[in-house]
């Protein structure tokens, strides 16, 4: 598969809700009392209740708007992505790669994967997958929960720019379970690793590495790659605050 070496632009329909709360954020003054109020767990109930409903209707309805997977499938952070990933690939002799949360496909433009499926759980991203790569043999997408138990272990697992989405314990404790059910030899995150508030009702982050601790022992991590274009508040779509964590399997 050829990779396309065209940069994608940024959405033009950036949020200027998220604009205006960057800029809140980055603010001496009213930064640490955002921060706070956003933690209350009285201010977490009421956004959960008004406007959000759980992650899996968040997304399904943003791609029915017509939306993308979000800017980190775009540009220098998508470009920096595939660089990383890419390499990493063809280093260790990667034949078969899954990625948990494939969203519109966008990201995957940019990929050199010998064999690839990709999973989501919105119906709408599964269908533009699906029609963006029709003529491409390498490559199938199915629902969560849907992916045939015919195929073996992968020898990568993907997860992207999901974990700090998924705001419900329960599907976050699913959803971990799921990447090292089907991973044989590596696994690479590339997520924030925090217990941080985010402010936002659909955005969680966790400290994944302390579940892996408890739940998957045999995996160790054996790299970490910062990003490439840290998190800066003032310019959010095209900056980061997930990294990549690298884990091989010690327990074959």
């Amino acid at each position: 598969m050829t990779s396309t070496s065209v940069s994608k632009a940024a959405p033009t329909h950036a949020h200027e809700g998220n604009r205006l709360r960057a800029l809140i954020t980055a603010s001496p003054l009213l930064g640490p009392a955002a921060r706070t109020i956003a933690s209350a767990p009285i201010v977490r109930e009421l956004r959960r209740r008004f406007g959000f409903r759980d992650s899996k209707s968040y997304w399904e309805r943003r791609y029915k708007k017509g939306r993308t997977s979000g800017v980190g499938s775009y540009g220098r952070l998508a470009e920096f992505k595939a660089e990383v990933l890419n390499a990493f690939v063809k280093k260790n002799n990667v034949e078969s790669v899954i990625e948990f949360g494939c969203g519109d496909g966008t990201q995957l433009t940019f990929a050199r994967y010998p064999r690839y499926v990709g999973v989501d759980v919105a119906q709408g991203s599964i269908a533009l997958c699906r029609a963006r790569f029709a003529e491409d043999a390498t490559k199938g997408f199915y629902l969560v929960g849907q992916v045939p138990e015919s195929l073996e272990r992968f020898d990568l697992v993907l997860s992207l720019d999901v974990i700090y989405h998924l705001v419900e314990d329960e599907v976050f404790e699913t959803y971990m379970r799921s990447l090292f059910e089907r991973a044989g030899r590596f696994v690479i995150v590339y997520s924030s690793n925090t217990l941080e508030d985010s402010g936002v009702p659909h955005v969680r982050h966790r400290r994944f590495t302390d579940w892996m601790e408890q739940h998957a022992p045999q995996w160790k991590q054996c790299g970490f790659i910062p990003n490439k274009y840290p998190h800066d508040p003032r310019h959010p779509d095209d900056t980061s605050f997930a990294d990549f964590y690298i884990f091989n399997n010690q327990g074959n």
